[in-house]
């Protein structure tokens, strides 16, 4: 199988650079030696062939060959905004988000949240999940990689969303981006007459999803009023950490 491996840097053919030090890690770890070919891709949906010019004990060189045809991607982009569940639930939900094809995830602080992150171990923690999300990327063959933003709470999230205009509304009747509300109360339910409503799909998805315990009614009236349309995937109690990774399943097999 060959080794692929995550560059942050724009990949041009017959460039010649040293691996970035968790990438020469790797293929150190690999047992990589000069002449093999290796495939380089920068999470922005480019991926290079590479040959490995240099395997020394600090630095590994490669040039970047030909451009090779990425995975594609999901149709519509999808943001998954979650209130952290608590342990390491987190990783393997980031870990199956990125291997499932979200673009954005988004961790979030609710009122009724187990797990609370501020300052430096919040920074830690997203840096963490981010190299979470690269590994994962490297894994599963994308050429893209999910952005973990920044820890916030669920109030100042919804006040730096967009507004209501062009949003798919109630009705699902036009095109634009779409807000889902994953709620224990909802009466819609996926796959269901609200997709049934939509003349065309939307342009993008945003998944909004509570932790363990779920959203308080203050919080979900606030996600109702941004936009959001309850929906419910059916009648089973489903983890924090299972209910949005069940949804993009399901997305990206009907898409």
């Amino acid at each position: 199988m060959t080794i692929r491996l995550h560059v942050d840097r724009r990949l041009v053919e017959h460039d010649e650079f040293a691996l970035p030090e968790g990438a020469a890690r790797h293929a150190q770890v690999r047992r990589v030696q000069p002449g093999e070919v290796l495939r380089l891709f920068d999470g922005r949906g480019h991926e290079h062939s590479a040959q490995v010019l240099e395997m020394g004990r600090k630095a590994v060189v490669v040039r970047v060959g030909p451009a090779v045809p990425a995975l594609p991607e999901l149709p519509q982009p999808v943001t998954l905004a979650l209130g952290m569940p608590a342990n390491e639930r987190m990783d393997t939900l980031v870990e199956k988000a990125a291997e499932l094809g979200v673009q954005a995830i988004q961790p979030l602080e609710c009122e009724r949240s187990v797990l609370r992150l501020s300052g430096e171990r919040a920074q830690r923690k997203r840096e963490h999940w981010q190299a979470v999300a690269v590994a994962a990327s490297e894994q599963c063959g994308r050429a893209w990689v999910p952005q973990v933003e920044p820890v916030r709470s669920l109030t100042q999230w919804l006040q730096g969303l967009d507004g209501l205009e062009g949003v798919v509304g109630t009705e699902g009747t036009g095109a634009g981006p779409s807000r889902w509300l994953l709620s224990f109360s909802a009466e819609a339910r996926l796959p269901g007459p609200l997709l049934q409503a939509m003349k065309t799909p939307p342009t993008a998805l945003q998944v909004l999803s509570g932790p363990e315990g779920g959203l308080s009614p203050a919080e979900e009236e606030a996600a109702r009023a941004a936009g959001f349309r309850p929906v419910t995937l059916g009648p089973r109690v489903l983890r924090a950490d299972t209910a949005p990774l069940a949804l993009l399943a399901w997305w990206g097999l009907r898409t």
